[in-house]
């Protein structure tokens, strides 16, 4: 297994813009960096998680049943929608932040509700995982590379976020902050309904 190659496709595929990154510049901005690091730890041992699950199996369970693929997609950009409409109509940012940022555990199940979640783990799996593992190594190899490299790019969202608490502070840039953020969602969502994730 090249762990450069696959280190350098973690990077690409954990950097882009999506349910992840979206969530964790938001948290950075309404919330600061280190107020957001459980939501990134989360997300990222969640993601390792994932890819573990899937290249231990689940790939062919969802290849045997392609209407549970669909109906975690459905799910998945349903619960998406959701964020969009919070994003929307989230309160004014103010030093201390009514709600709690997420935390790990919540960070770390989301990720199942994920859908470039499931299909970077998916298409990781597809990618680099040898045609006979002979045990679960490279399952866990895969896993914790694309968790280490997630943290470190979501980290760089997060920062960004939290950078821009200051100039968020007028109501008006925070609402068009925030109605960009959730039409990034949106088109997260067709686009994954028309690749058919």
């Amino acid at each position: 297994m090249d762990v450069l190659a696959l280190a350098t496709y973690a990077f690409a595929m954990c950097i882009t813009p999506g349910p992840n990154v979206l969530m964790v510049t938001a948290s950075g901005a309404a919330h600061g960096y280190r107020a957001s690091l459980p939501h990134l730890l989360g997300a990222s041992l969640g993601t390792g998680v994932q890819t573990v699950l899937v290249s231990l199996g689940l790939a062919s369970l969802f290849a045997r049943h392609p209407q549970l693929h669909q109906l975690l997609l459905w799910v998945g950009c349903a619960y998406l929608l959701w964020l969009g409409w919070r994003l929307v109509g989230a309160a004014a940012l103010q030093d201390r932040p009514a709600g709690p940022p997420l935390g790990f555990g919540q960070a770390l199940a989301l990720q199942a509700l994920n859908p470039k979640a499931w299909m970077m783990a998916l298409t990781t799996a597809s990618l680099f995982l040898p045609a006979e593992p002979r045990g679960p190594g490279p399952a866990l190899l895969l896993g914790a590379v694309m968790a280490a490299v997630n943290f470190p790019s979501l980290s760089l969202w997060a920062l960004f976020g939290s950078a821009l608490r200051a100039w968020l502070k007028a109501a008006s840039r925070r609402r068009v902050f925030n109605a960009v953020m959730a039409s990034l969602l949106l088109l997260t969502v067709v686009q994954m309904l028309l690749s058919g994730a």
